[in-house]
């Protein structure tokens, strides 16, 4: 394995690693539950099925943080066989939670009243 790649983004971050195994050994690992809790522990799970599969290929997971507010993220891995006859597997987690989304701005011309919101 190696030290893997982590890139920061607005919505997320997004880590690469290139292992030596096989992509369905390492698919076997990221959607089994006794296998993946050492990629995800079931408590940090806000289901613990997947909401989004392509067999084989990609696994998408919401999760739950355990502490106050309680926000909601998502986590993909995305599984594909490198050049060396391994795995390279790409691990995107974004913060998806609705409350952080805010409320979509009005236009200047929409001739619709301003609303206030409470502080």
């Amino acid at each position: 394995m190696n030290e893997g790649k982590t890139k920061e983004q607005q919505s997320g971050i997004t880590m690469e690693f290139d292992l030596g195994d096989p992509p369905q050994k390492v698919w076997r690992a990221v959607t089994m539950p006794e296998l993946r809790e050492r990629w995800l522990p079931k408590e940090a799970l806000a289901d613990p099925d997947a909401f989004a599969v392509t067999p084989g290929q990609q696994v998408r997971y919401k999760l739950r943080d355990d502490t106050p507010p309680f926000l909601e993220s998502t986590v993909t891995f995305t599984i594909t066989p490198n050049a060396t006859g391994g795995t390279c597997v790409r691990v995107v987690h974004e913060l998806t939670d609705a409350r952080l989304c805010g409320r979509a701005r009005t236009p200047a011309n929409s001739n619709s009243p301003p609303l206030m919101l409470a502080a």
